[in-house]
């Protein structure tokens, strides 16, 4: 039964990621790369912004140390959701569990997890987090398979621009997930609007000044993700509790 619910939780998110998914593997294969590298990398990874940067930056030929410094700034907010998520785990939940459920953390499924009103148990979560996988990966298969199908299609000059199109349509899918993320939350959160616009700002110096533009790729994704975040932490931190008036204001209103 819990299984069963996990599944049709999780059923809107993967209808949400196969086009995404499918997206990323368009553009993998569009670089050069063969139909089974993105399905690979979807079936071991499970991180849409973290595939299509490194993605981009093997593409690019970024050294190893800019890749996995890249992959841990984009990816690190994952081991914050996972210290959330654990906070609402069912007793006796071994370490091979932990593991999984750790593997099918995304802001999608930690958003979903985190709103039960329950303790979350494994048999939810293995429903939740596969079904969402099962869409990514899924998503991924068919525009691997796909693009070579289109390819072989379209061919001559007209085939050939109609390609182009093709992929740069689905390629804008993923801005569109990533706009439809954040706009709606940074509306009524001016940290986060103010967090959303210094970072258009940033990547704009850097694609647009030569001497940024030139640093290597993955470089600017790094300092753009640091020195934004540091700079509105430093503008608005975080008000501390006062612990010694919780006891008495929990008194006064009831306890939540």
């Amino acid at each position: 039964m819990r299984f069963t619910r996990g599944l049709k939780d999780g059923l809107p998110i993967s209808l949400g990621y196969v086009p995404v998914a499918f997206a990323y593997a368009i553009q993998a294969v569009d670089k050069g790369f063969p139909p089974w590298f993105p399905i690979l990398v979807s079936a071991t990874n499970f991180t849409g912004t973290g595939q299509f940067a490194g993605t981009n930056l093997i593409a690019a030929g970024a050294s190893l140390a800019v890749l996995l410094a890249t992959m841990l700034v984009i990816n690190i907010r994952y081991a914050l959701m996972s210290i959330s998520i654990a906070q609402k785990l069912e007793s006796g939940f071994p370490l091979w569990k932990r593991l999984i459920v750790a593997f099918g953390v995304t802001d999608e499924n930690y958003a979903v997890a985190v709103r039960q009103p329950h303790k979350l148990s494994f048999p939810y979560l293995l429903g939740l987090m596969g079904c969402s996988f099962c869409g990514w990966l899924g998503g991924t298969a068919l525009g691997a398979g796909l693009n070579s199908l289109l390819s072989a299609v379209l061919v001559g000059e007209t085939g050939s621009a109609y390609y182009t199109i093709i992929m740069s349509a689905f390629n804008i899918s993923l801005y569109a997930m990533f706009v439809a993320i954040v706009v709606p939350p940074a509306r009524g959160d001016g940290k986060l609007l103010l967090l959303v616009l210094l970072s258009a700002a940033a990547s704009c110096l850097f694609y647009f000044v030569p001497a940024l533009h030139s640093l290597p790729a993955g470089l600017d994704i790094i300092i753009c993700s640091v020195v934004c975040t540091a700079v509105v932490a430093l503008l608005f931190p975080h008000a501390e509790e006062d612990e010694s008036q919780a006891p008495s204001e929990e008194g006064e209103g009831g306890g939540q």
